[in-house]
């Protein structure tokens, strides 16, 4: 009776399912706590059995020893972290976002459970991070994580050594990205704050007996609320674009990389 599978075919599924099984745990939207671990390792089963006769030329061969399988298997878990980590932190550009916003509203003191953070964070946080799950899976950009699994098989071959400096690189760089934006996406509230607290400055000095504090307050979050809902579309628009090209540089290695080499 012949078996069902070969030790080779066995050990090019094993490494399959170790890379994205790893991306899995870290990728926003599937990668959270509050989804069940049954559900990541069976979506991560069905993608390593999809993604299996697009890259299994690229994989190396079945070794003789038990020690040449633990250091694959650890490899290719290694580059599954390193790719959804880079993914994992371009997220920070909404948190960062909604504390800036939070802050110049004097709403930072409203806290509430994040499910995408480990600690709570501010209510404007924490809707601005599930707003950038929703628009990730309502612009079609979870299709750029399964294209962006195949195509790192091109950029981080298992036959190439571990680019850990560029890694570094990226990392460091996507996290400056990822802050930069979040100041960008604030900056209708911060205009807004600056201008509101320089004319009420300008009042308290002119009127002295006027208590400013008790006017302004509620103001600036009536205000502050209603710029900031009026700059959501153009938000959600500029974060997803922004993603989408961090997601794309993973995805283009599937669609490029033949013609990279």
């Amino acid at each position: 009776m012949e078996p069902y599978a070969t030790a080779d075919q066995v050990w090019a599924g094993g490494l399959i399912f170790a890379r994205v099984g790893a991306i899995l745990m870290l990728i926003p939207g599937v990668g959270e706590a509050y989804v069940p671990p049954r559900i990541r390792l069976s979506l991560a089963l069905l993608l390593s059995l999809t993604l299996w006769p697009v890259v299994a030329g690229t994989l190396p061969a079945l070794p003789s020893t038990v020690g040449g399988m633990a250091g694959w298997m650890i490899r290719e878990v290694v580059v599954g972290l390193m790719i959804g980590l880079l993914l994992r932190m371009f997220m920070a550009a909404l948190s960062t976002a909604g504390e800036i916003v939070s802050l110049q509203t004097t709403l930072s003191f409203a806290q509430t459970a994040n499910p995408l953070q480990a600690q709570p964070g501010t209510t404007i946080a924490a809707f601005l991070t599930l707003l950038g799950v929703t628009l990730l899976f309502a612009t079609n950009t979870h299709h750029l994580f399964i294209a962006g699994i195949a195509g790192s098989y091109n950029l981080m071959a298992p036959s190439q050594p571990l680019m850990l400096n560029d890694f570094a690189a990226a990392a460091v760089r996507t996290m400056g990205d990822a802050f930069l934006l979040g100041v960008q996406l604030s900056a209708p509230v911060l205009v807004f704050a600056l201008i509101f607290n320089l004319a009420s400055g300008l009042v308290a000095r002119v009127m002295p007996q006027f208590q400013i504090f008790f006017a302004a307050a509620p103001l600036s979050v009536i205000l502050g609320l209603s710029i900031f809902a009026l700059s959501l579309g153009v938000l959600g628009t500029v974060f997803i674009d922004r993603y989408r090209r961090v997601a794309e540089y993973f995805a283009l290695g599937a669609v490029g990389g033949g013609a990279g080499g």
